[in-house]
């Protein structure tokens, strides 16, 4: 991209490190703010978690996006303001003026007609607009502030600027980059970070939930709770355990040792439907039963556990009233998680408290801000996670 020639030291107004979403937002929104402006990414590529996302389409927004409790933060109240101020519509109209065909799925998720690889262009382009400076494959082997800059050192030369972004997300999906380098500098200057765990992450079961691996391959919709969350979307078994979206969504509510709930026949009173089945069809076998409510391999297997073997005339009205509750509310305690390699995004991170929400700077280190994945703030599946990546970036980017 078109720059300034760089020296052995190189000065700029600020520098951005992470070319992911919430970077080059960041960049592109103080270029086109007259800032000189470096962006920074040990990758060869921008936008590499951008490209993978939604299938290779980019669920880049949520009509839903500005709801501050779509997201999950030790203080629920600090994204609230870097979302009012760039909402989905803000980003709508960047993605309209440049042409990207996009529609609405469920739940208010938006994702392009066509490829990801239109979004990371998009950034790209308005980056040039703004004059951003972008350096790929930027090794970076300190980062000081001895004076009033930063100073970025790097094979290819030293850096330095007054204001420093640090966009380089969690450790989720390390096979694209992921790494810890936010958190790293983030106690190098004193500030708190919340433990990362991953999120938006497959389940593990264990051997008492061993039966579900005969199901590996099968979805349907279910009501998963952990506490007093719940969420209403399919649930897919698979060889290791459970995902699909309503477990991706329930794994950021969920800790090691916790119980989760599954409502596998939504809208439906199990216990009832069983018993009425056993006066109207008491010979019916109980298997057949469920199949006519949920897939075929899901209700034999669950026949079995649930000891529903043969008519239903053999069942106590008792015994098919707790196979109901069963049905209704199945608690198994997940062995675990499929961890940081299967997180879509990761929660905790660089705390909010020391941030300050307008501009997401360190409030004792003005000049040094955090913004998208790295800080404390975890949106919901379906294109949270990006806007607030833009919400944040273009905070960020407003107050340098």
């Amino acid at each position: 991209m078109p720059g300034h020639k760089l020296t052995r030291t190189s000065s700029f107004d600020a520098i951005i490190i992470g070319a992911g979403a919430a970077g080059m937002m960041c960049a592109l929104t103080a270029g086109q703010r007259g800032r000189r402006i470096l962006l920074l990414d040990h990758l060869d590529r921008t936008g590499a978690k951008i490209l993978i996302s939604g299938g290779g389409r980019c669920n880049f927004t949520n009509v839903n996006g500005a709801m501050a409790d779509r997201y999950l933060a030790a203080n629920p109240h600090f994204a609230k303001s870097a979302l009012g101020r760039y909402s989905p519509a803000d980003f709508i109209a960047m993605v309209d003026a440049h042409g990207i065909a996009w529609h609405e799925k469920t739940l208010g998720q938006l994702f392009c007609d066509g490829s990801a690889k239109q979004i990371v262009a998009m950034l790209e382009d308005e980056c040039a607009k703004g004059g951003v400076e972008t350096r790929l494959l930027a090794r970076i082997t300190g980062i000081s502030k001895p004076d009033e800059n930063f100073r970025i050192e790097t094979p290819g030369g030293d850096f330095v600027a007054p204001a420093l972004v640090m966009a380089t997300g969690g450790p989720s999906i390390p096979k694209m980059g992921a790494t810890g380098l936010a958190y790293d500098v983030a106690r190098q200057f004193g500030l708190k970070v919340v433990e990362p765990r991953p999120a938006l992450v497959p389940l593990t079961l264990g051997a008492d939930d061993r039966m579900f691996e005969s199901l590996s391959g099968v979805a349907l919709e279910v009501v998963a709770r952990a506490g007093k969350t719940t969420f209403r979307e399919a649930a897919l078994f698979t060889h290791r355990g459970l995902s699909g979206p309503a477990i991706l969504q329930i794994s950021s509510y969920w800790r090691n040792g916790g119980t989760i709930s599954l409502d596998l026949l939504p809208d439906k009173d199990a216990a009832a439907l069983l018993t009425q089945a056993k006066r109207d069809r008491p010979k019916a076998e109980a298997k057949t039963i469920l199949r006519e409510h949920l897939p075929q391999r899901v209700a034999d297997a669950l026949a079995e556990r649930i000891g529903l073997a043969g008519q239903m005339v053999a069942h106590k009205d008792q015994a098919l009233i707790e196979a109901g509750r069963r049905l209704n509310g199945w608690d198994f305690c997940p062995s675990g998680s499929e961890g940081f390699a299967k997180a879509e995004v990761t929660i905790g991170g660089v705390a909010t408290d020391g941030l300050d929400q307008k501009t997401l700077a360190a409030k004792r280190l003005p000049g040094l801000h955090f913004v998208g994945e790295a800080v404390d703030v975890t949106g919901w599946l379906g294109g949270y996670n990006f806007q607030w990546a833009w919400a944040s970036g273009r905070a960020a980017g407003e107050a340098l």
